[in-house]
């Protein structure tokens, strides 16, 4: 019967892409879900279509429809995330973030959102009729929920990945099956590790004990992390993340991850979504110790604070002196978003002897070379603010660890100053007195 089934929907991209309409909104691809025959397809739709808002994030490569629209004339990009890719179309202003609490996307979705087409990527179906979501559960059970339309494109290499639940879409609910064949997926290479990201990383293992429960970021500081605790003596993790990366492989392969001592899960490893390399994919494939569920489930403060030891590391672009943190934008430029950070800074402060860590370089250089201090009296004019002041507990940098929780403003510029770059701490006493949160000793 699904067999069957299946057969009756299986037609061409050409065909499927025609269910979308000039004014629709299609849920479209997110990470390394990304259905290239779909959008190969729909770029060739162009010129039949105004007005298509194409929803996703965190492209790990460029889309043919976009790209076949230099004007923007046909197909506007909402980001959930940016990518490299979505940051340098925003900044043509062909592509506008979206902002989010990563948690509450698929509520946004259910309550808020137009959503017409779903156009996604899957894994082949099963003999029950399911497709697994593979590498992207996040958000696409609910958007499938509310859509007119399902388009699936199945692509041989999408991994099978086990769930906990909104993990899978059965052929009942689906409108169309694309078959995509063998595409492989998208890479996204560990990020180099630095001298800089080691020193950073250094200051938060001590605080992680045996029977943690780990949530990483993506970047060379949590990677050096997770090289890092792959090499230490620590035993009994566990893992509970939005998004999946080769780290945690690592950390597994080195035998520290077991998850038992979770409350939640288990022995397995949690997660919204996942990017990475070759070998992030190959350990992902029908792996039972995992468990892929949508965001609203990873990322819920409620629901991951109940897991003890909760460990959230994030990296940041810049913080002010009283502690607001800045992690998505340069000034009023679009850098990638807030995802889901703000979630485990909440979630892994409530946990049982969980602890949060911001953790950033104490400087960058501009274009032109000059060097400026990611700590600052305030903020860069239109910078996001991520996290407010009262959720930050820890932030580290390469010159140490302070805890901001319950600090006043006097105290917070004191801590904040003691771990920022030595060229710079006069100048930023010189700034707190001037905001007046600097206490003048004897």
């Amino acid at each position: 019967m699904h067999k069957e089934d299946y057969r009756n929907k299986c037609v061409p991209a050409d065909e499927a892409v025609t269910v979308i309409r000039s004014g629709d909104w299609v849920e479209f691809a997110w990470a390394a879900s990304m259905p290239g025959l779909l959008d190969e397809a729909l770029a060739k739709r162009k010129d039949e279509l105004k007005d298509v808002n194409l929803r996703g994030g965190v492209l790990l490569k460029p889309l043919a429809c976009l790209d076949s629209d230099p004007a923007g004339e046909h197909f506007t990009w909402n980001s959930w995330h940016l990518g490299g890719y979505e940051r340098r179309l925003a900044q043509k202003g062909l592509a506008y973030y979206t902002p989010i609490k990563y948690s509450e996307v698929p509520r946004y979705i259910r309550e808020n959102l137009q959503t017409d087409v779903v156009a996604i990527q899957v894994a082949p179906m099963d003999e029950h009729g399911f497709f697994s979501f593979g590498v992207t559960v996040s958000h696409y059970a609910a958007a499938i929920e509310k859509a007119r339309n399902v388009i699936v494109e199945v692509n041989e290499d999408m991994p099978k990945v086990h769930g906990g639940y909104d993990h899978t879409v059965h052929i009942s609910k689906v409108d169309y099956v694309v078959e995509g064949g063998h595409r492989g997926l998208p890479q996204l290479p560990s990020a180099a590790v630095c001298e800089m990201d080691q020193k950073i990383a250094s200051f938060v293992l001590p605080e992680i004990k045996d029977g943690a429960c780990i949530q990483l970021g993506i970047g060379g500081m949590p990677n050096a992390l997770g090289q890092m605790i792959a090499a230490s003596e620590l035993k009994d993790l566990g893992i509970h993340t939005e998004m999946l990366v080769d780290g945690f492989v690592d950390m597994v392969e080195a035998g520290k991850v077991t998850g038992m001592r979770k409350q939640l899960d288990r022995g397995r490893i949690v997660f919204a979504f996942a990017a990475g390399t070759q070998k992030l994919y190959d350990f992902m494939k029908d792996n039972p110790s995992l468990a892929g569920y949508p965001v609203d489930y990873t990322n819920h403060p409620f629901i991951a604070s109940q897991i003890d030891q909760l460990i959230s590391i994030n990296s940041a672009l810049e913080i002010d002196l009283t502690g607001q943190v800045c992690s998505e934008s340069a000034g009023s430029n679009m850098i990638s978003g807030a995802g889901g950070q703000l979630d485990f800074v909440e979630a892994a402060y409530n946990s049982k002897g969980g602890k949060s860590f911001i953790c950033l370089p104490s400087t960058y250089k501009d274009k032109a070379g000059k060097v400026h201090s990611r700590i600052k009296g305030l903020m860069t004019l239109g910078s996001a603010i991520t996290d407010t002041r009262p959720t930050v507990q820890y932030v580290v940098t390469e010159y140490g660890k302070v805890n901001l929780k319950g600090l006043s403003t006097w105290q917070r510029a004191e801590a904040l100053i003691s771990i920022a770059h030595p060229d710079f701490r006069d100048e930023l006493i010189v700034e707190a007195q001037k905001l007046k949160i600097w206490r003048k000793k004897s």
